[in-house]
């Protein structure tokens, strides 16, 4: 099948460091590829793929300082796309709204995956209008707000089984991994390591627009919490150090997260999820297997011993069945097939 597979520019992909949506991006092109599908990147010129890239922006837009807007590298991407959409059987969007109404131009089969979340006011009118949008979500949870939109399927992340090792040991430590922001609760992993009387590594990014949080909030409780070691963002094999060397990742979010890719890296290297009961957790997590899900402090603190006690093997093993990027691609593939032969049927009657 001729796939395009559409990024977002804000990172390479992959990504340096911290940026999930290209992360995933990555990790279906190259797994597409290699089942012998021919795929196009549309993405930075920083990207690094074994596709035929299409160089949409000179790099990753966030590293850019001269960057004021990525809108004018998007309509770029957009004309690119318009004059090869012949060259494709479909199209695989992974850049929210924006392409909308230049699908309702273009008669090629198409698809998107929003990898956001969904409940803002601003969305409800886009989606009463663009009903003919076909949509893949993420989690079951990631669609509650609206339900009325044009779903085709729910597709969970996956990743490359020898990505992040499985680790049989684990270690005493508790680890948090991803970004710094109010919704993500750092504040939360500080309290659980403390009172639980653990060590905390923290292996995260602080973003523009979450400095002012992170030096008001959350800086004072790192300078106060000896047990507490912030070492910021990190490598894919920083990550499987920290995940593989942990008792458990704390997941503590106060958001309806769409996904959480951070769960299945963990469980990829056998370590185990303390998650609050949030969003998309209760799907990815089974607790009492793969970890636990809490609603307090209180239980969060309870579990930790519990956890340590865990098969870790059995976590790698359900990260396995249910997270790997062959299993993702394969999910994609039947949406993709489905789509296409819905169009040509279509094409068919019109004529």
């Amino acid at each position: 099948m001729r796939i395009a597979q559409i990024a977002p520019l804000i990172e390479s992909v992959p990504p340096r460091l911290y940026g999930g949506t290209e992360r995933v991006v990555s990790y279906l092109t190259e797994e597409l590829v290699r089942q012998g599908h021919d795929v196009t990147l549309f993405a930075s010129a920083d990207s690094q793929t074994r596709a035929k890239l299409v160089p949409c922006a000179p790099s990753a837009l966030r590293l850019e300082p001269r960057c004021l807007s990525p809108l004018p590298h998007y309509m770029l991407m957009f004309e690119q796309l318009r004059k090869r959409r012949r060259d494709f059987d479909l199209l695989h969007f992974h850049i929210d709204y924006i392409h909308y109404p230049l699908m309702r131009e273009m008669a090629v089969p198409h698809v998107s995956t929003l990898h956001g979340r969904q409940d803002m006011w601003d969305l409800e009118p886009l989606f009463r209008e663009y009903t003919d949008v076909p949509l893949v979500s993420i989690s079951n949870s990631q669609r509650t707000p609206v339900r009325e939109a044009n779903w085709v399927g729910t597709v969970y992340h996956g990743l490359p089984r020898d990505l992040l090792p499985f680790s049989p040991k684990g270690g005493n430590y508790l680890a948090f991994v991803g970004r710094i922001s109010v919704e993500k609760r750092l504040d939360r992993a500080i309290e659980i390591a403390t009172r639980a009387g653990r060590e905390l590594i923290v292996a995260a990014k602080v973003d523009k627009a979450d400095r002012e949080y992170f030096q008001t909030d959350i800086k004072p409780l790192l300078d106060r919490s000896p047990n507490v070691r912030f070492i910021g963002e990190v490598t894919d094999k920083e990550k499987a150090e920290v995940l593989g060397g942990a008792l458990a990742l704390v997941f503590p979010i106060d958001w309806p997260e769409p996904f959480g890719l951070a769960m299945i890296e963990a469980m990829s290297c056998g370590t185990p999820v303390l998650g609050w009961h949030c969003g998309s957790v209760p799907e990815i997590i089974v607790d009492g297997v793969s970890g636990r899900i809490v609603e307090s402090i209180y239980e969060a603190v309870a579990a930790i011993d519990e956890l340590a006690t865990y098969d870790r093997k059995r976590v790698r093993e359900y990260f396995e069945s249910r997270f790997s990027v062959e299993r993702m691609a394969a999910d994609y593939l039947a949406i993709y097939e489905r789509l296409v032969d819905g169009h040509v049927a279509a094409v068919h009657t019109a004529a």
